[in-house]
């Protein structure tokens, strides 16, 4: 039970993280809030969080995949090595730039609300490796095992810690509004800390396999 809990909240530290710099899912959630009332806003994040629960899902099932079929790993973790040296340099630069986007428009309607949070959830690429990479990591720490029960908690933790990120957004926008481009540059460096961590991870696993 104790390493169901770590597994918690270190995944939803993380989620929560990754959703607060701004961007476009968090700056729509804050502005269907805006145009077409709260209620739309937690519906559009609750689209949002439905989506990635199912892209960490597919992410536990690439690194399942990778860890029974260690043929394929050496391949992987140099390819890997890539991914995480990207995203390292990519937070870095983000949280140099420091810059608050504006809020990107978006028609939403009552009725299609959670389906535009859905969709425009799924057109973020980078989700699948980096909680394949979270999920690596997890495991080589083993506080994660590709049993019914560990697989759920981690997925539930990425959908709320990305929710909470999105409700904060929908109901606290305009209070955050001026600290936003503190928020943003101290989360990703954190991220691109994190990325450093898994990068550091695995060059040791292949000098040392």
């Amino acid at each position: 039970m104790e390493h169901l809990l770590i597994l918690f909240f270190a995944t939803f530290s993380a989620a929560f993280m990754a959703t607060v710099p701004p961007g476009l899912l968090n700056m729509n959630a804050a502005k269907t809030s805006v145009e077409k009332g709260k209620l739309n806003g937690v519906i559009f994040s609750l689209g949002v969080s439905s989506m990635i629960i199912i892209q960490a899902y597919i992410a536990v099932l690439i690194s399942k995949f990778l860890y029974r079929n260690p043929e394929v790993i050496d391949l992987l973790l140099k390819l890997a090595l890539l991914v995480f040296a990207f995203f390292t340099v990519y937070f870095f630069i983000a949280a140099q730039r420091n810059k608050v986007r504006a809020p990107t428009k978006v028609v939403v309607s009552k009725r299609n609300s959670f389906y535009k949070g859905f969709f425009l959830a799924a057109l973020n690429l980078l989700t699948i490796p980096y909680y394949s990479g979270l999920n690596a990591m997890w495991n080589a720490s083993g506080w994660i095992q590709f049993e019914i029960t560990d697989i759920v908690i981690f997925i539930l933790a990425a959908g709320f810690g990305t929710f909470s990120v999105l409700y904060l957004y929908v109901f606290y926008f305009n209070k955050m509004e001026t600290k936003t481009n503190r928020f943003s540059k101290n989360s990703n460096y954190i991220l691109s800390a994190l990325m450093m961590v898994l990068l550091v991870i695995t060059i040791i696993r292949i000098l040392y396999k």
